[in-house]
């Protein structure tokens, strides 16, 4: 392992599973998750582009949120195993800088796409009358634009930091990508200011978008508790619960990781945590919205003739 700390500028990236059969059976079973997650999210997307009564914001922004899910995914897991099935651990500097960048950029946007759907929701359910002027297609268009466009600002400053302090030590990163905690750690300088400003970017890209969350869905809650039709009240139930399930897998996990201090976390915690939002969440998303989204199984059926119950 001391070999490691002298080599270059590669950075090294301890990953995940064990060097053992256990160790092989998890890799294979990552590939099949990687290859789950791909499929669904990218079906997802397709049916999205070429179904004309999809064309609504609100499966606009399903459709950014599931290629924020495939770029999680293709970000993280192919390099990971990778080096897992080759036996090299190493990245080098340049391509960690493009998996931080990639990643974070993908983090900010999903955080603000997500509070764009929860103002989707809101608009459409508690003032309908105004839905077409508030959302209109410009206003979508804006909403994706600006959600990647502050994603990537806020990833490209993080990203130039954290390639250019530096690392006296050791090179070794203990996580399954270079995630920017798992590198400072690694710093030979004081680096308490960019806590700080991780804190500060934390808050404005997770809590903000998170408060705006909360509140959009306490008034659709009253709204839909109002509602008369029992049927609309049911359609509206389930929109704003699959919304909230995917809200929660994202917020949790970040929230824990990025906001903890630092002398709080230790590596696995970190492992364990990361493994739900880059491996199993981008998995489970496309899962939730098919499942339990009418308008989804629809077009399902009219693009690829499943999950018809009988024929037309």
């Amino acid at each position: 392992m001391e070999k490691w700390n002298q080599t270059s500028n590669d950075f090294i990236l301890l990953g995940l599973f064990p060097a053992n059969q256990t160790g092989i059976l998890l890799s294979f079973l990552t590939i099949l998750v990687f290859f789950l997650a791909s499929l669904g999210n990218s079906t997802i997307i397709y049916i999205i582009c070429v179904d004309p009564r999809l064309h609504i914001p609100m499966y606009f922004l399903l459709s950014q949120l599931s290629l924020t899910d495939l770029m999680y995914i293709s970000t993280t897991v192919p390099k990971m195993v990778h080096n897992f099935l080759s036996g090299q651990k190493s990245i080098s500097f340049l391509g960690c800088g493009f998996q931080s960048f990639f990643f974070l950029t993908t983090g900010g946007a999903e955080g603000l796409l997500l509070a764009s759907m929860a103002y989707d929701r809101y608009v459409a359910i508690c003032h309908p009358l105004h839905y077409p002027n508030r959302m209109s297609r410009g206003m979508c268009v804006q909403m994706i634009i600006g959600s990647w466009i502050l994603g990537s600002i806020n990833s490209l400053a993080h990203t130039a930091y954290i390639l250019h302090i530096p690392y006296c030590q050791s090179r070794a990163i203990d996580h399954l990508f270079c995630d920017v905690p798992a590198m400072v750690s690694l710093a030979c300088m004081a680096t308490r200011l960019y806590e700080y400003m991780v804190f500060v970017s934390t808050s404005i890209f997770l809590l903000l978008p998170f408060l705006g969350i909360t509140a959009s869905y306490g008034r659709v809650l009253l709204a839909v508790y109002h509602m008369r039709s029992k049927e609309g009240r049911k359609k509206a139930f389930t929109t704003c619960s699959t919304h909230l399930t995917v809200v929660t897998l994202y917020y949790a996990p970040f929230v824990y990781t990025y906001l903890q201090p630092k002398n709080l976390r230790s590596p696995a915690e970190d492992k364990i945590l990361a493994v739900l939002y880059t491996i199993l969440t981008p998995m489970f998303n496309p899962i939730i919205y098919s499942l339990r989204n009418k308008e989804v199984l629809g077009a399902m059926t009219r693009v690829f003739g499943i999950f018809s119950s009988k024929k037309e």
